[in-house]
């Protein structure tokens, strides 16, 4: 069961609060700590994918695929830094799991600006590596 989160999360309670929610699969719950308007990037996506998604609406539908794919068993890394933005934090983290089509081992490190607005993520740009994207994902995804 996800861990609640304080009457008034900071960026970093919230932040957590959603790897929780994606530990135990809940990618409705995750979605949901966008705003309705929320912007997702990810500047380094390879061919195929996506590199911006406007709307939780969008990112819903990204993502409503991914826990076909990837069972996330843990991130064993989570450092969140505070910047002189408010509402902005920067993420550095691992992710590890499984790719569920294979059974092969999933891990991928992250680094992810999140900016939040009322409570809510309005903003979210994800640096991961396309490169460590493990074959056996890209091929579980695309067929």
């Amino acid at each position: 069961m996800p861990t609640s989160l304080p009457s008034s999360p900071s960026p970093a309670d919230l932040f957590r609060h959603g790897l929780d929610l994606l530990l135990h699969g809940d990618m409705e719950g995750w979605t949901a700590l966008f705003a309705e308007d929320a912007v997702a990037e990810f500047p380094f996506a390879p061919e195929g994918y996506p590199r911006r998604l406007d709307g939780r609406a969008a990112l819903a539908a990204y993502l409503r695929g991914l826990g076909d794919h990837i069972a996330y068993d843990a991130f064993p890394y989570v450092e969140i830094h505070e910047t002189g933005e408010p509402g902005t934090i920067v993420v550095e983290m691992r992710a590890e799991g499984r790719v569920l089509a294979t059974g092969g081992p999933f891990a991928m490190a992250y680094v992810v600006i999140v900016t939040v607005g009322d409570g809510l993520i309005v903003r979210y740009r994800d640096y991961w590596n396309p490169l460590a994207l493990p074959a056996s994902l890209t091929a579980a995804v695309h067929d």
